[in-house]
């Protein structure tokens, strides 16, 4: 059953092959004997997800199933969960119970799927490889000595090695997309404010968006169909009308314009990886699209853009954790400045640390006009460069990320980190959508194709990665991980 998407495990619950009880039992022994190896999950809730199960195949028998009744998916630990820790992967937020569902977790738990845990992520979102998490880093399934990227590395590595069948990821500033090339999955960022942010733990509140990370473009379309939609909780979330996303997957492609920034396909990109995804494209070429070069030219400021605008946004988010009200409290405080000043030392990661500082200082008196208010300007700019390409071109296609998957430890400098997320960050100061699909592999590593689509074009994104998936296998292979915990 690990090697099943979500479509046909929810054909096999609504025929009576199997019940939700027996799918459950499966993902729950898979966890248990493989994720040591792994550490994808932060917590498993085996008690509450065997409710859960029980809960649908009774609702099942009652003729009350939805399309996802009795599913079984995991839960970034960045969503909150009302009764279970939510850690937001730091050791800050270690005792912390949620006492309310997330929006994304609500949608889910009334469609009735299964939450069989919350996974493992970079500390408060913030890093590229899932090696900045207070609980360790997470293991590749294709290479244990391999990041899973990050922040959804979690999310992404019990997806690819059949620990569960979909997981929710949040994606910042590529967290859905990079970790979803890198393990070999489908991983889809949504359009800022298409999915509530309520009850999701903030990191950079203007670029934040949870999203669904699947083996396969219809999976995640059966799941946004779930979670997409306004909340007036959110006032970040849009209040628009929200399609089928499964109806146009098998629209065809005749007549697609596909462009290809020439940004994208520049120094630092792997000759391997940069093959593949150029192989992905003639796929697209046979199936009727047309391919042409365009343009992005602010894209080597979306770097230093993001890494202004995030990390203030995070200083000021990450302002309430000040061992007051709830989250990690020193012992025996002096005065209140010992409190506030040991509980976050102690609480918070060298990472999360280092943006803190960095968007206090954008911030502070004298800077902000200088770093932060150019940063949004130019962040005004990058969002006009996807606009003018979208008015000759229906998509844009390429790289994920720059590189395979690379070995954990191997970038000790922050900034080489930062720039593995070259290629995803400019969509989030854009705000627009994008999905990664798996294209190949580079040293026999997963190659993520990337394909970006103007503001709410979720539909025609999810319908373009299926359409490549009908005519590949690429997301059908398995590490061999998979296979040797069967």
């Amino acid at each position: 059953m690990h090697d099943k998407t979500v479509t046909q495990l929810a054909a096999a619950l609504a025929s009576g092959e199997l019940s939700s009880r027996e799918l459950t039992s499966h993902f729950l022994q898979r966890i248990e004997k493989a994720d040591g190896q792994l550490n994808s999950f932060i917590t498993v809730t085996a008690e509450q997800a065997l409710s859960q199960a029980e809960a649908a195949d009774k609702a099942r028998a009652d003729g009350k199933a939805g399309k996802l009744t009795g599913i079984p998916l995991a839960l970034k630990d960045i969503f909150c969960t009302q009764g279970v820790k939510t850690s937001c992967g730091s050791k800050m937020l270690d005792n912390f119970l949620a006492p309310y569902d997330a929006t994304v977790v609500e949608k889910l738990s009334a469609a009735g799927t299964i939450s069989l845990g919350k996974t493992n992520m970079d500390e408060f979102a913030m890093g590229s490889s899932n090696e900045n998490s207070h609980y360790g880093a997470v293991k590749n399934p294709w290479d244990l000595a391999a990041v899973p990227g990050g922040s959804s590395g979690g999310s992404a590595a019990a997806v690819a090695a059949g620990l569960v069948p979909a997981a929710m990821g949040t994606d910042t500033g590529g967290s859905i997309r990079q970790p979803a090339a890198f393990c070999g999955i489908t991983g889809l960022k949504p359009t800022y404010g298409r999915v509530s942010r309520y009850g999701m733990i903030a990191y950079a509140s203007s670029l934040d968006q949870a999203g669904p990370m699947a083996r396969t473009a219809e999976d995640c379309a059966h799941l946004m169909n779930v979670i997409a939609g306004h909340d007036v909780r959110d006032s970040t979330s849009v209040a628009r009308g929200v399609p089928d996303y499964t109806e146009t997957l098998n629209a065809p492609l005749s007549g697609l314009k596909i462009g290809l920034p020439k940004e994208y396909f520049g120094d630092g990109l792997d000759p391997e990886v940069e093959k593949a995804v150029r192989e992905a494209v003639k796929v697209y070429e046979s199936l009727g699209a047309t391919v042409r070069e365009v343009s992005l030219p602010h894209t080597h400021y979306a770097i230093p853009a993001y890494y202004v605008i995030a990390p203030a946004e995070a200083s000021s988010n990450l302002s309430r954790y000040d061992g007051v009200r709830f989250g990690h409290r020193c012992d025996s405080p002096v005065d209140l400045q010992d409190l506030y000043t040991r509980s976050r030392a102690e609480g918070f990661g060298e990472e999360v640390k280092r943006r803190i500082l960095i968007g206090t200082h954008t911030l502070s008196e004298g800077f902000f006009d200088a770093y932060y208010t150019k940063a949004q300007k130019v962040r005004r700019l990058i969002r006009q460069d996807f606009l003018d390409a979208f008015e000759d071109v229906d998509v844009l296609m390429g790289p994920a990320s720059p590189t395979p998957a690379f070995d954990l430890g191997a970038k000790k400098d922050p900034v080489s980190m930062y720039l593995q997320d070259i290629y995803t960050i400019a969509v989030n100061l854009a705000g627009i959508p994008g999905i990664s699909v798996p294209a190949g592999f580079a040293g026999g590593r997963p190659v993520g194709l990337q394909i970006l689509g103007t503001h709410f074009a979720e539909a025609q994104l999810l319908n373009v990665a299926h359409q490549f998936q009908q005519a590949t296998d690429w997301h059908l292979q398995l590490p061999a991980f998979a296979e040797e915990n069967a």
